[in-house]
């Protein structure tokens, strides 16, 4: 295959890179929650820049960008989302869609290349609103009555407002046209530290992993903290804490190699100094990319509450809030992926699982799907310090459209 990686202008990925940091731009990262001002404002950036790469752009009505093209031949498509956690990084999202976009304008108008690149940014991969709600209206996984109960998750804004107030009430939701794509590739930054400490440049992603989320709730006896002694005390506050060391103890002898665990927020009623708390609850996470591990460890974690509750001190139960099923990635895509890092980078890859959750998963539900990481300084992500370094944003974008250029080959 001839070498045409150097058409790929790194230049112009850094230009565009920091065109999306510069809108919601706070410290050295971005705050772009979906729906905000600079969120919406980044989506007409897109849908201008997709115009100038001669595909057409629409902007749907749930906010997914997309960009398609007229050439003959096979259709890949490829990208990822454009807002960010709350006072967040400024690559976890937008290098994925830039990388897309790039290899559009090198792919698409040049004759010799077979096929073309569509580009996608899915709309509220965060989850502001709701779980992967782009890219799962893509596939035909969100219903209107979705979007009508949908609220921001941290203003309880209606997401139907949200949608008026960016012009896009009323605009019909994009499906997926069946069989049109050869498939969907993705790139990130890697959010963790193997590529860094392994000296590596590209990370060929194997699988997803599924994210499972639970609400544990501990059903005590409020009571004054002068009066009552520790004795006879029913206090949640105190269950919950011994839950969650007792979570740490016994989660390992029962885990997979990779499964990791989260106890995200903790709250107590009433939560004053002088009361002794009648009710707590946590929330609580796991990841891995097998589901019979997450099988296990729930069957733990509801024994362990009726280990819990038989005790007599405080009543505890665990809510299955979400479930989210991991995905294999396509062997054909990760080979191509592999084939690109050794033309442009030296063969500096690493097959990996991600532990974190991307739209590829949800587009992997109804097509081959792929995903290539890119390092991260420090492993650092969703917080304003996030970066990759240029040089290696410039690799991954050389890789990411040498992969795209063989894919569409066959």
């Amino acid at each position: 295959m001839p070498d045409h990686h150097l058409s790929v202008d790194g230049a112009r990925v850094l230009a565009d890179l920091n065109a999306l940091r510069a809108i919601g731009a706070y410290k050295t990262g971005v705050h772009k929650p979906t729906f905000s001002e600079p969120h919406v404002q980044s989506l007409h950036w897109l849908a201008a820049r997709l115009l100038e790469a001669g595909l057409t752009a629409t902007i749907d009505g749930i906010g997914n960008v997309l960009g398609i093209s007229s050439k003959a031949g096979p259709k890949l498509l490829a990208g990822s989302h454009l807002e960010s956690q709350n006072y967040a990084g400024w690559l976890d999202g937008p290098l994925g869609v830039i990388y897309a976009l790039e290899a559009a304008r090198v792919i698409n108008p040049n004759p010799d290349l077979n096929g073309a690149v569509e580009v996608a940014a899915w709309c509220d991969e965060e989850g502001h609103f709701g779980s992967f709600l782009g890219s799962r209206s893509f596939v035909g996984d969100v219903t209107e009555a979705d979007i009508d109960a949908a609220r921001d998750r941290s203003s309880g804004r209606a997401l139907r407002d949200a949608l008026r107030d960016a012009g896009l009430a009323g605009r019909p939701r994009i499906t997926a046209e069946p069989a049109r794509h050869i498939g969907y590739l993705e790139a990130h930054i890697e959010q963790g530290q193997t590529l860094e400490d392994g000296r590596l440049a590209i990370g060929v992603v194997t699988s997803i992993v599924g994210i499972w989320q639970y609400r544990i709730d501990f059903t005590g006896e409020q009571n004054h903290a002068g009066t009552t002694r520790m004795a006879v005390r029913k206090d949640a506050g105190l269950a919950l804490a011994r839950f969650c060391v007792a979570i740490d103890e016994r989660f390992p002898a029962m885990c997979g190699p990779r499964t990791v665990w989260t106890t995200g927020r903790i709250t107590l009623d009433p939560g004053a100094p002088s009361i002794i708390p009648g009710h707590a609850e946590m929330l609580f996470q796991i990841r891995d990319d097998d589901p019979s591990v997450i099988a296990r460890l729930e069957e733990l974690l509801r024994g362990m509450a009726d280990e819990a509750t038989a005790q007599g001190r405080c009543r505890v139960t665990v809510e299955r809030l979400r479930v989210g099923a991991p995905a294999m990635m396509d062997g054909k895509i990760q080979e191509a992926i592999e084939a690109a890092s050794a033309a442009v980078a030296g063969g500096r890859s690493l097959r990996m699982p991600s532990g974190a959750g991307h739209d590829a998963q949800v587009l992997a539900t109804i097509m081959p799907a792929g995903m290539l990481f890119v390092p991260s300084i420090g492993g650092v992500s969703h917080h304003w310090t996030e970066n990759t370094a240029d040089a290696d944003i410039v690799t991954g974008a050389q890789v990411y459209v040498d992969a795209c250029r063989r894919l569409l080959a066959g």
